[in-house]
């Protein structure tokens, strides 16, 4: 499946390829991640072999992703062609309180913000990029909508944020005729499956394309770290102890996951990455998989995770060894507690389109 065959974000117009560039690498300022001319190459080839989307936030390095992502779509005059996803929420200045969070405020602090050093009048998806806990999402969606309506932004979307959070601000948005919302982006791979409780029916239900991110689990499904603590020595071990939960991915578990997804792609002759891309990739809900690298090389790797199949029986095996506990209530959900409610008749869902005017 070439980059190039596009597919509408969610139950939007807005068309994307299935594999966006994630650009939290473009910029050293966190002590990780690509140079300028690095940071180009990745540009220029995740374009060159026919993807469009791009994903980037006011957050990373410090404003240097946005500004430099802003330079390479000027310098190849390439506005039109490719779709900018930013997000805002964090915190411009820690001793000012309305710099940061989903207030009102900080939503029109951050889009200027981020335009500026986009170097563009618009932006193609705005997103809320964590739940801050306290800002109504009346609020939000409203504000949301006020951007879109004045021609800074073209479609919405929220990021980190609850269930309930997700489906009220999208029932708010049908009931009051606001821009609805077309995208969630979430933590999603192998090793963090906990958006299958919700998420996924959320998202199919309500029109909103999944937007994958951290696919290889902070890079432990690619192989470079190992149980025994030898291997790559890169973010996930220096960061250990930061108290970020998406990069606290050691634990047995998550090395068994590692170990059956090494073997399933020795099996397929791919490498771990591709198998665990395409594993996310083409999980019910999910409409884009977000590639990041801070080398061409490890790019050039996960562009190809589309180019194969998995077969039913490997696919399989990654489901069980990953499965996570259903937990309450969704216990409840399962087709043994439903015979106790349907009784012996099966009983399955209207055919597609019954009862439709």
């Amino acid at each position: 499946m070439a980059l190039d065959h596009y597919y509408t974000l969610g139950r939007s117009g807005l068309k994307v390829s299935r594999l966006a560039l994630g650009t939290m690498t473009f910029g050293t300022e966190w002590g990780f991640g690509a140079d300028k001319a690095v940071a180009r190459s990745l540009f220029e080839r995740y374009l060159d072999a026919g993807g469009n989307f791009i994903d980037t936030a006011d957050l990373y390095t410090q404003g240097t992703s946005e500004e430099w992502l802003g330079e390479f779509i000027r310098e190849r005059h390439l506005r039109d062609r490719v779709v900018v996803s930013t997000k805002f929420t964090f915190s411009a200045d820690p001793a000012n309180p309305n710099a940061g969070g989903n207030g009102r405020k900080n939503i029109h602090r951050a889009i200027e913000g981020s335009l500026r050093r986009l170097k563009t009048d618009y932006v193609d998806l705005y997103l809320l990029h964590a739940w801050d806990t306290l800002t109504p999402v009346e609020e939000v969606l409203r504000t949301l909508d006020d951007l879109v309506r004045a021609g800074k932004v073209r479609y919405v979307g929220l990021s980190d944020v609850p269930a309930w959070y997700a489906a009220r601000g999208q029932t708010l948005a049908e009931w009051r005729g606001w821009e609805p919302l077309c995208a969630l982006q979430l933590e999603y791979s192998l090793l963090e499956r906990n958006i299958e409780r919700e998420f996924t029916s959320l998202a199919t239900a309500l029109g909103m394309g999944i937007m994958a991110w951290s696919p290889l689990g902070g890079g432990l499904l690619t192989g470079k770290y190992r149980p025994d603590g030898s291997g790559d020595q890169g973010r996930l071990r220096k960061t250990q102890g930061s108290g970020n939960p998406a990069l606290e991915k050691f634990s047995p578990r998550n090395f068994s996951i590692a170990s059956e997804l090494e073997s399933v792609a020795k099996e397929l002759g791919r490498t771990m990455a591709q198998v665990a891309i395409h594993w996310v990739a083409t999980r019910p809900g999910v409409g884009t998989t977000i590639l990041g690298a801070t080398r061409l090389s490890q790019l050039e790797d996960t562009l190809a995770a589309l180019d194969f199949e998995l077969p039913p029986n490997l696919r399989e095996r990654l489901d069980k060894v990953s499965a996570i506990d259903p937990g309450h209530p969704y216990v409840f959900f399962g087709s043994a507690l439903q015979s106790m409610i349907t009784g012996k008749s099966p009983v399955g869902r209207k055919p597609p389109g019954y009862g439709l005017l």
